[in-house]
């Protein structure tokens, strides 16, 4: 995020595209929702009437898969009417004539054929924006799970770049990171073109930098493999050992059959975990992992605030901190590191190595946290990013982009587009929610929600079961008739194996990031 969730309750107006915070992000929904029943406008772009719609000022149910068009055809009607910020953009920004010209063949009619959002309510859209500053932009996976999820986030930096809202509080881009510390795992360079902080692996000072505290040579300067390159590799034997770690691929990534073929032919898996779950099956080693409330550590949120983790109870049998697993690994290689608690690990090379962390040091972080960049210890952290239109790369970069449709739409013989996400009683494979019975009373199956025209149309019933089918394999689940759903659209989740919607998704994926489209496959339904 660029911005801070205490901004929350001041902000003025939220844009809330592709997410489903209600049920993904519960805790940040309830500050949203305090902050529009405070006063805020707020205005939901979402194929589906989720719960989050109940409280906006406006809903544009737009078509799966069509948000560059709708976010275009927006942009086409600020720069129409002269209602963008000329001021940001002429002393902050650069490419604009490139974005003008992109967006200037998206007029409103136009992206109405497209998003199925009409011309009239695309200009009020506009108006609207343009009508409070700053807005805050929020987003989540129902924007970068296509396979034009990159030029999605793009799109989205585009328009509020347009209307000057970035740079200050509750403005900003803020992407609701999907699991606890994912952004912590990306700030310690879990990535494939990083090292800690951000830094290249193609740069030369940073590589020499990390060999030498790494007390090693030869760090190569390519990028690494993504997932869908490595799960390729292991079948064609160009990658012949898989390290996994804290990742249940057998059930998360797209077309489990496709998967598990390639889980089933790694030369040597080893999964490190907190419990047996699909992927340990495919294991030849499996490492048992202490949870995080097993071990002292750190944790950075969606906001980048880096906060202490304290231990509460001691891990089961011989489960081991994560840690302290790599560093027998490496003891093994034959390298010897010193540092001996999550405390040292951050004191002595994290914040030493990482500039962008080098202010963060154990003793400052007692209470609340501090956000990141912070980068010396007098620095009290930064809330939001950007200041006043100073952009890390100097001006801001308007990166225009062209609608393309999902990789795969709805025809003859598979007439529905399926989007998946979460439930709220659960969480992505139920590996750890999948334990508490509680959960499971509250969702102890999966459905597949449809719309309740299309259910009156084909005969189904509300709990009646179904089979949802596509080109890659069928599930059989209870239909959950429910008019938050639109005409043509099946939308599942994926925490159960039995009716898991990734049985049906489509392995195709993003040019850039390789990010899979998970929000868009084309199924059929049929009553049993």
């Amino acid at each position: 995020m660029t911005n801070s969730f205490s901004e929350f309750a001041r902000a003025k107006m939220f844009l809330i595209i592709g997410s489903n915070m209600t049920e993904a992000h519960p805790v940040a929904a309830t500050f949203l929702k305090n902050a529009v029943m405070n006063g805020a406008k707020l205005i939901v772009m979402d194929p589906r009437k989720h719960r989050l719609v109940d409280f906006a000022d406006l809903h544009l149910p737009l078509k799966v898969g069509s948000d560059i068009a709708l976010l275009n055809a927006i942009m086409y009607v600020l720069i129409e009417e002269d209602l963008y910020d000329k001021n940001f953009v002429s002393s902050c920004t650069m490419g604009f004539d490139e974005l003008k010209k992109t967006v200037e063949a998206y007029p409103p009619e136009k992206a109405a054929k497209i998003s199925g959002i009409d011309a009239d309510t695309i200009r009020k859209v506009a108006r609207m924006l343009a009508s409070v500053k700053p807005v805050m932009v929020c987003y989540t996976l129902g924007i970068t799970e296509h396979t034009c999820g990159k030029n999605n986030v793009m799109s989205v930096a585009n328009l509020q770049m347009l209307l000057g809202n970035l740079g200050m509080e509750m403005g900003g881009v803020n992407p609701l990171r999907g699991q606890n510390n994912v952004q912590g795992a990306c700030d310690m360079g879990a990535l494939p073109n990083v090292y800690p902080g951000y830094q290249a692996v193609t740069d030369d000072a940073a590589c020499a930098k990390f060999e030498a505290a790494w007390q090693t040579t030869g760090l190569s300067k390519k990028t690494g493999l993504m997932i869908p390159q490595m799960m390729d590799g292991l079948v064609d034997k160009k990658v012949r050992a898989f390290y996994i770690f804290g990742e249940n691929l057998a059930n998360t990534e797209p077309d489990i059959h496709k998967v598990e073929h390639e889980l089933a032919s790694a030369e040597f898996l080893v999964v490190q975990d907190i419990f047996q779950n699909e992927t340990t099956r495919f294991a030849h080693v499996v490492l048992p992992g202490a949870a995080w409330s097993e071990n002292n550590g750190t944790f950075a949120n969606s906001e980048r605030r880096v906060s202490r983790v304290r231990k509460a109870s001691e891990p089961p049998g011989v489960a081991k901190p994560n840690w302290w697993i790599f560093r027998e690994i490496a003891k093994r290689f034959g390298h010897e590191w010193t540092a001996n608690s999550g405390k040292e690990l951050w004191d002595t090379e994290i914040s030493v190595l990482a500039p962008n962390l080098a202010g963060i040091k154990y003793s400052r972080i007692e209470e609340d946290g501090i956000q990141w960049p912070c980068p010396t210890p007098d620095h009290p952290g930064t809330p939001y990013l950007h200041h006043a239109g100073q952009f890390t790369c100097g001006l801001g970069r308007f990166t225009p982009a062209e609608w393309t449709p999902p990789a795969e739409v709805p025809d003859a013989e598979y007439p529905f587009v399926l989007s998946t996400g979460r439930r709220l009683y659960h969480y992505h494979t139920r590996t750890q929610t999948g334990r508490c019975d509680g959960l499971n009373d509250l969702l102890g199956e999966e459905f597949a929600d449809i719309s309740v025209s299309d259910a009156r149309r084909m005969g189904i019933d509300h709990g009646e079961v179904i089979r949802v089918k596509s080109r890659r394999g069928e599930v059989s689940v209870k239909a959950n008739v429910t008019p938050e759903m639109p005409d043509g659209m099946v939308w599942m989740a994926f925490h159960f194996r039995e009716g898991n919607a990734n049985w049906l998704t489509n392995p195709a994926f993003d040019p850039f990031t390789l990010t899979a489209e998970y929000k868009a496959c084309a199924v059929s339904i049929e009553k049993i």
